[in-house]
């Protein structure tokens, strides 16, 4: 390539080219070779002012390709989104969690199943943050893992990335969940089949019924879904076809899956609805039993709010009777005709629709107490199965334990209904060696009869010398 505004100093030809000699440029005269101006070797001082260092590791880096577990990670967050159908925009979000967490120490070094699971925890976080209607069992059913672990990452991630995802409302999971239901006239008989929308809208009054009745407060969503839609679908239509399915042939016709918890929710739902079934007042006392009930869900639905109050009433007028003491009972006690004016003073002093706080009966005058010296009237009376002792005892025997609170009300919580079993510290014994050792305890030990009598001659010695000092 010729040079413009250069001349050969030799030959005063203009025609100067580039030639490249290994790493150092020339510029050369074409018609005679005579060599114009060298390039330099080394940079020089102003370039080496100007220029920046640069590694020799950065120089020849590639970029870091992650991880090959990352990379799995990622293509499976896309796939749960793809299945759930998120958008792109949720899909993105997911990833970018995916990756937060991923990189994050606690959990760099952790287990392959983690590592899984925190997948489905980002998509799960990604649908409460943009209030997509997905349960954590979904998530479990997909990814084939413990619901305990998911829980556990799922608490962690939240806690690391700082996520604010609110839980979804179950009323909201209720539509999804039926749309799984095959109960469609293409997929079973028609006798069988049942629309989404009518499914729905029956399953969200059990929905608020159960809810009403403390069967969703603290508990898995699926379980309860998965029992209010069987329980809808026989009620819309309780013929004897309907009436014969059991939950699992039910989850088996509409290829879902079944809960081991679902047959639970099922009995507790068909409980509450017989409690409210028994206020119907048509039925002139008829006994609702958990086989007949499901024939009147839709007049218990219709009338909720009012069979709700009158069973409410009911239960406290039945509390009310069963704290009155019988007469029989009340002839036995000793001194029930002298000695007890304060029971009937309590008695008169209620109003008719007041309740009386415990279920306290017998007490002896303290007057009369005073009266008789020393005469023992202590005496043990049993009602509702605990034990109430008379003033002759110890202070703190002669209060009467609290009845269980389940049986004052008529809806509890699970929580009060299945109370919780504290662990009792079992206290560490300290052993220093010095303990004394029974008799009884040696001969437990022996076992053979060189070792028995090994043990008389060790005993008759130590008899032995005790009597020499």
């Amino acid at each position: 390539m010729a040079t413009v505004g250069l001349k050969c100093p030799e030959c005063g030809s203009l025609d100067i080219v580039d030639d490249e000699h290994y790493s150092q440029p020339q510029l050369v005269c074409a018609d005679c070779g005579a060599v114009v101006s060298e390039g330099l070797l080394t940079t020089t001082r102003s370039e080496e002012t100007q220029g920046t260092d640069v590694r020799y590791t950065n120089s020849t880096e590639v970029d870091k390709k992650p991880c090959r577990n990352l990379i799995n990670g990622i293509h499976r967050v896309r796939a749960l989104c793809r299945i759930l159908r998120l958008t792109f925009l949720m899909e993105e979000t997911a990833e970018t969690h995916f990756k937060q967490a991923y990189e994050h120490p606690n959990f760099i070094r952790v287990s392959l199943q983690k590592k899984e699971v925190l997948a489905g925890c980002c998509v799960l976080a990604t649908c409460r943050q943009h209030s997509w209607p997905i349960a954590m069992g979904t998530i479990c059913c997909l990814l084939e893992a413990n619901p305990r672990l998911i829980g556990v990452v799922y608490q962690e991630m939240v806690k690391i990335l700082k996520i604010e995802a609110p839980p979804t409302s179950i009323i909201d999971l209720l539509e999804t969940h039926c749309q799984a239901y095959k109960l469609s006239p293409q997929h079973v008989h028609e006798e069988l089949s049942e629309s989404s929308k009518d499914l729905t809208k029956r399953a969200a009054v059990l929905l608020e019924l159960a809810a009403d009745a403390w069967l969703v407060t603290g508990r898995q969503p699926i379980p309860i879904l998965t029992a209010s839609i069987f329980l809808a679908w026989q009620s819309l239509k309780p013929t004897q076809a309907r009436l014969k399915y059991t939950l699992a042939r039910f989850c088996q016709m509409a290829k879902v899956t079944k809960s081991s918890i679902a047959p639970k929710r099922v009995t507790e739902l068909k409980e509450v609805l017989c409690k409210l079934g028994q206020e119907l007042p048509w039925l002139r006392g008829d006994e609702v039993t958990p086989q007949t009930v499901i024939q009147m869900v839709d007049d218990i639905l219709n009338h909720r709010l009012t069979l709700l109050r009158r069973a409410l009433s009911s239960h406290e007028e039945a509390l009310a009777s069963e704290s009155v003491l019988p007469p029989s009972l009340e002839n036995s006690l000793p001194g029930s005709h002298t000695n007890t004016p304060c029971l009937e003073g309590a008695a008169s002093s209620q109003t008719p629709g007041q309740t009386p706080k415990e279920p306290f009966v017998g007490e002896p005058d303290t007057g009369s107490i005073q009266q008789q010296g020393d005469v023992d009237l202590t005496y043990t009376v049993v009602m509702e199965g605990l034990p109430h002792t008379g003033p002759g005892t110890d202070s703190q025997h002669s209060q009467p334990s609290a009845p269980n609170s389940g049986k004052r009300s008529l809806f509890e919580p699970p929580s009060v209904r299945y109370a919780k079993i504290r662990r009792v510290q079992v206290p560490v014994v300290e052993v220093t060696g010095d303990e004394e050792i029974s008799d009884s305890e040696i001969d437990s030990y022996i076992r053979t009869p060189q070792e028995i009598r090994d043990y008389v001659e060790a005993k008759e010695a130590l008899a032995s010398s005790d009597d020499e000092f």
